[in-house]
């Protein structure tokens, strides 16, 4: 069995049950954590409705937190989703934009560093970049 995760009539992704679930699951914990709607509808009768704008706004959300975490575990947790929420904005036709190298702000203000603190990750985008790639390369329409 599988469901839909669709844009008006458009098929984004076909995932399996399970994946379905987690992928919706996360939505939810990302949607509390960044305080931003995700554009991602209920599942009604093995169908998801995407809005493309809310979910584009969602996901350079996502994006920008993710470039910004200098903490280490965090980052790992939220890594395999924010590739997974790419690909998906990629296939919604959604325009990501990455932060400039060194545009996280530095420290200041922030509630959940790492100490030590990691080191700047210059290759940060195009990794994340190729792990969505692969991701959307599994994904089944």
């Amino acid at each position: 069995m599988s469901q839909y995760f669709d844009v008006g009539d458009e098929t984004l992704w076909n995932p399996s049950n399970g994946a379905a679930r987690l992928f919706l699951r996360q939505v939810a914990v990302y949607e509390a954590e960044l305080g931003v709607p995700s554009g991602v509808g209920e599942m009604v009768n093995d169908e998801c409705q995407i809005d493309p704008g809310a979910y584009g706004r969602f996901v350079n959300t996502l994006v920008a937190w993710h470039h910004g975490t200098h903490h280490r575990i965090i980052h790992t947790l939220s890594r395999g989703f924010v590739a997974t929420a790419l690909a998906l904005a990629n296939r919604a036709g959604a325009e990501v934009r990455f932060p400039e190298a060194g545009a996280d702000g530095g420290l200041e203000g922030r509630a959940d560093v790492q100490v030590p603190v990691a080191r700047p990750r210059p290759e940060w985008e195009e990794h994340l970049r190729e792990q969505a790639e692969a991701v959307e390369r599994a994904m089944p329409r």
